[in-house]
């Protein structure tokens, strides 16, 4: 009765230890996956604001550019 309770406690404390490494891990990947997502996030918007310049200043490149990137319009 008595080991059993001791082999219990023992998984109990095993579990709360592989959670606590498990959580870190995903803590620094969820992390990690932030901070990319946020960066990626600035290079678009840095990018479409550039476009959106071109796209007002200069129609004839700006249509090129999307022909470059998206292919012909059909």
């Amino acid at each position: 009765m008595i080991r059993t309770v001791f082999t219990i406690g023992l998984f109990a404390v095993l579990g709360l230890f592989l959670l606590r490494i498990a959580f870190g891990i995903l803590g620094v990947a969820l992390g990690l996956f932030v901070g990319l997502l946020k960066m990626a996030l600035v290079v678009a918007v840095i990018g479409f604001a550039i476009y959106l310049v071109v796209r007002i200043v200069s129609p004839d490149t700006a249509r090129r550019l999307r022909e470059r990137w998206s292919g012909r319009a059909v």
